[in-house]
């Protein structure tokens, strides 16, 4: 059964198509190394919730915008696979990806506040 990493971002609003740029880049190198499908998602219809919400869950400024983004693996066993050769993309030089670079590819948003997690789905239904 497929396995899913789920995120969820704040991003300043203005860095829209830096975040898009930043997205292509680094979604590329989770295909190569064998998602089935990546999703970024920009909030369109996020509300503010009475005991929590999207916004307070990433502590999102008035000039942020809230995006939902997943990756589909075939299984777990892919996935686990991959981070660990995008960990070594970034740590050792021999084995860099420009993509991976921070320098080169940074990011447009406070990957402090990033809120990320892997999941089993449990009900997959389609039309």
């Amino acid at each position: 059964m497929t396995y899913i990493d789920g995120f969820v971002i704040a991003c300043p609003t203005a860095n829209r198509d830096a975040f898009i740029a930043h997205a292509r880049m680094g979604d590329a190198v989770f295909i190569e190394l064998g998602a089935l499908r990546v999703v970024e998602c920009w909030g369109d219809d996020v509300p503010d919730g009475h005991t929590t919400d999207f916004r307070r869950a990433v502590k999102a400024e008035s000039d942020e915008s809230v995006l939902f983004s997943w990756i589909e693996w075939p299984d777990k066993a892919t996935r686990d696979a991959a981070m660990a050769r995008m960990t070594e993309m970034m740590t050792d030089p021999a084995k860099a990806d420009p993509r991976m670079d921070p320098a080169k590819n940074p990011m447009p948003f406070d990957g402090k506040r990033l809120i990320f997690g892997g999941f089993v789905p449990v009900v997959d239904m389609t039309a």
